[in-house]
Parts: C-alpha cells; sequence; structure tokens
C-alpha cells in the first residue's frame, strides 16, 4: 500500500538514516538540499517535489518503494511464484516474466 501522509514518509525516512549511520546534515548535503529542509521533510512538517524525494532517496542509496511503500513483511518465496504461474500458458508465462524483468530492473 502506498504511503501518503507526511509524518510517515518522514518516519521511515528518519529510520533509514539513522540505519545506515548517516546525519541529517550528511544526507542533506548529499541530496542538495538545506540542513532545515530535510529535517523538516524528516519531520513530516512540510511536503516535498518528486524531484526532492528521488535525491534524498539517491542520497541514501535506497528507491521510492523502500519509502513510499508499507512493508507488510509479507514472505514470499519463489516456490509461492512458481505455484502461482504453474498453470498459465506459455505466452501468460512470457509475458510474466517479462512484467517480473522490467519491475524488477526498475528498482536498480
Amino acid at each position: 500500500m502506498l504511503i501518503s501522509n507526511l509524518c510517515e514518509i518522514g518516519n521511515k525516512l528518519y529510520k533509514t538514516r539513522k540505519n545506515k549511520g548517516l546525519t541529517q546534515a550528511e544526507v542533506a548535503e548529499k541530496a542538495e538540499l538545506s540542513d532545515r529542509t530535510y529535517a523538516d521533510i524528516e519531520r513530516g512538517s512540510t511536503n516535498m517535489r518528486l524531484e526532492t524525494l528521488l535525491k534524498i532517496c539517491n542520497a541514501l542509496n535506497i528507491t521510492p518503494n523502500d519509502i513510499l511503500v508499507i512493508d507488510n513483511n509479507i514472505e514470499i518465496t519463489e516456490q509461492d511464484i512458481a505455484e502461482t504461474i504453474k498453470n498459465c500458458s506459455n505466452n501468460e508465462k512470457e509475458t510474466a516474466l517479462k512484467l517480473l524483468s522490467v519491475y524488477v530492473d526498475s528498482l536498480k
């Protein structure tokens, strides 16, 4: 599920930054933002443009998915994926593989 609450986004940014051992100033510098702007974003007290989110993600070496999507801690195995496509036609399997490849590449 997509997160739209600014405080939740800020909390995820805070946790990610702390896990990487970075200060707010370091992330702000890498993202080409002022310290104040980054601090406001992390507190959830200001909205940001998509361009700013991408700069922050680059600075933290993460994808926008890491910040904007709620992790439901669903564990999916390769067997689950295989079972899902087991009864598909060859054309459906080919399409599924192409879609999966495009999606995985977009996360890099």
